[in-house]
C-alpha cells in the first residue's frame, strides 16, 4: 500500500501575505522633509503704484558668503551675536537716528503702539552651506519671536505662542511684523 503524503493547504497563504503587507504599510512611518515655515508674499499687482523707497536707516543688512562668514552691516560677526543685534536694531530703544524709524499706530486690543519700520535684508551666496543658512534664519526668527513674546507678556500676560485668541495673535503680529526680506542667492564674494 502506497503511503499518501499530506498536502499543505496553501489557499490562505495569499491572504496572509496580503494582510502582512497591509500591516507593514499602516505601521511604517515615512520620513517627511522639513523646511522653514515662511509665508510667501502675495503676487505683485501689475497695476499697483511703485512702492516708496526704503530709507537706508530702516534696513539691517545680513550677508553670508561662500565660506559661511557672517557680515552684519558690513562688519564680520559671530552667529551667536546675531539675535541680540537684530533685536537691538528692530527695537531701537534709544530712538537712535541711525536706527529704524518707529511709527505710532493704533492697534486693536493693544492701543497706541510704536511699530518699527525696520527690515532685515538677508542675502546668501550660492556657496553658503545649508547649515549656516538655517542657523541664520533661526537666529533672525528667534529675535522676532522674542520681541513678540515681550510685547505679548506686556499686554496680555503670556508668551506669544500661548495666545489662543486669533485677534490677540494678529494684534501682536501687527505690533511686531516679520520683516525679513530675502534676496535671491548669488555670488557675493569671499
Amino acid at each position: 500500500m502506497a503511503r499518501m503524503t499530506p498536502e499543505i493547504n496553501a489557499g490562505s497563504m495569499a491572504d496572509i501575505a496580503f494582510l502582512l503587507l497591509i500591516f507593514f504599510l499602516v505601521t511604517t512611518t515615512m520620513d517627511v522633509d522639513t523646511g522653514i515655515n515662511r509665508m510667501l508674499p502675495p503676487p505683485i499687482d501689475p497695476n499697483a503704484p511703485e512702492p516708496p523707497p526704503v530709507r537706508e536707516r530702516n534696513v539691517f543688512v545680513v550677508l553670508v558668503d561662500a565660506q559661511d562668514r557672517l557680515m552684519v552691516e558690513g562688519d564680520q560677526m559671530h552667529i551667536s551675536q546675531l539675535r541680540s543685534e537684530a533685536k537691538q536694531f528692530l527695537l531701537n530703544p534709544d530712538d537712535d537716528p541711525t536706527m529704524p524709524v518707529k511709527e505710532e499706530i493704533e492697534i486693536e486690543h493693544i492701543g497706541t503702539f510704536m511699530v518699527s519700520r525696520g527690515i532685515i535684508s538677508l542675502q546668501n551666496d550660492r556657496g553658503t552651506s545649508y547649515e549656516m543658512y538655517i542657523a541664520v534664519q533661526n537666529e533672525l526668527a528667534a529675535a522676532i519671536r522674542e520681541i513678540r513674546d515681550q510685547v505679548s507678556r506686556e499686554y496680555f500676560g503670556r508668551d506669544f505662542h500661548d495666545l489662543t485668541d486669533e485677534a490677540l495673535v494678529n494684534a501682536v503680529r501687527e505690533a511686531v511684523p516679520m520683516a525679513i526680506s530675502e534676496a535671491e542667492p548669488k555670488d557675493v564674494g569671499g
